[in-house]
């Protein structure tokens, strides 16, 4: 994902950071910081800055846009704005974590972003982006403490923009993942093609995920299986993506397979067959939990 900021909104970023002057009779919106936790928050994000004879709200402004202009620009500003609206600094105050999150996205959305609570956290993703599958599985794996499987999926999401291959790859890795400790947690043996189609197929039976199981009533069975079908394939060309356009296998340097657009429909797709496993699991084996392996 390219940042690209405009400075009306680098000023309004520095002014959560800094939590607006110490004169200011107004309660600040984000978080007050002296300067000398303003160079810790920068330094934790990669910036080097000194507040020195400056005042606080300048040296931020100075030190985000000093970052506009690093080859490594998009990473070190997504922490700067994410970290801003970090919900653990506002657990004891949720409702001002929701007026950060406003006050920023009114800026952010003129440069094509916009910051979204998902899960126990806040991302900044490209304006627009639905998420709301990607935000209930990512609740999901944080409730499980599924962090493998959370790492894949924050990879796939930050990667679908500029590596788009990578995506793909890492969107695989999250069905995969879960389908792989569905056996192991059963004592289930791996089957020999350990691809995503191969372990998903494995998972199946025990889960009655089948597209032929018989205990379906009867008025909604042929839909059921229809729906059960439909992610057999879905898992089948998420996989075959992976091998023909991801970045698994290698890839030559510069060369792009795929545009961000089938990223996007990998991992939405992805997530959907991996909330379903994990839901199904849950429902199957109430008393017992899935772990990572």
């Amino acid at each position: 994902m390219r940042i690209q900021l405009s400075p009306q909104t680098v000023e309004a970023v520095a002014y959560i950071i800094s939590g607006g002057s110490a004169r200011d009779p107004e309660p600040p919106i984000g978080v007050y910081r002296p300067g000398w936790r303003i160079e810790q928050y920068m330094m934790a994000c990669g910036i080097e800055m000194a507040v020195g004879g400056s005042s606080r709200y300048n040296a931020t402004v100075a030190a985000i846009t000093s970052a506009l202009h690093r080859a490594d620009a998009d990473e070190i500003l997504r922490k700067v704005i994410e970290r801003a609206a970090d919900p653990r600094d506002f657990a004891n105050e949720p409702a001002r974590l929701d007026a950060v999150i406003e006050y920023l996205n009114k800026y952010l959305v003129f440069d094509g972003l916009q910051l979204r609570q998902d899960g126990r956290r806040v991302r900044l993703l490209q304006a627009g982006a639905s998420a709301s599958v990607i935000e209930a599985f990512t609740e999901t794996l944080a409730t499980i403490d599924f962090d493998t499987v959370a790492r894949d999926l924050e990879r796939a999401l930050r990667s679908a923009e500029e590596d788009p291959e990578d995506a793909v790859t890492a969107a695989c890795s999250v069905v995969e993942s879960l389908c792989r400790s569905v056996l192991i947690e059963l004592g289930l043996p791996l089957p020999d093609k350990r691809d995503v189609t191969g372990l998903y197929r494995a998972v199946r039976e025990p889960l009655g995920l089948s597209p032929d199981r018989e205990d379906l009533p009867s008025e909604i069975a042929v839909d059921v299986r229809t729906v059960l079908g439909g992610m057999n394939a879905v898992v089948q060309g998420i996989g075959a993506l992976r091998t023909h356009g991801g970045d698994a296998h290698g890839r030559e340097k510069g060369f792009r397979r795929i545009d961000p657009r089938i990223a996007r429909l990998a991992i939405h797709s992805a997530s959907s067959v991996a909330l379903f496993l994990v839901e199904t699991w849950q429902q199957k084996f109430p008393s017992k939990p899935l772990h990572p392996h």
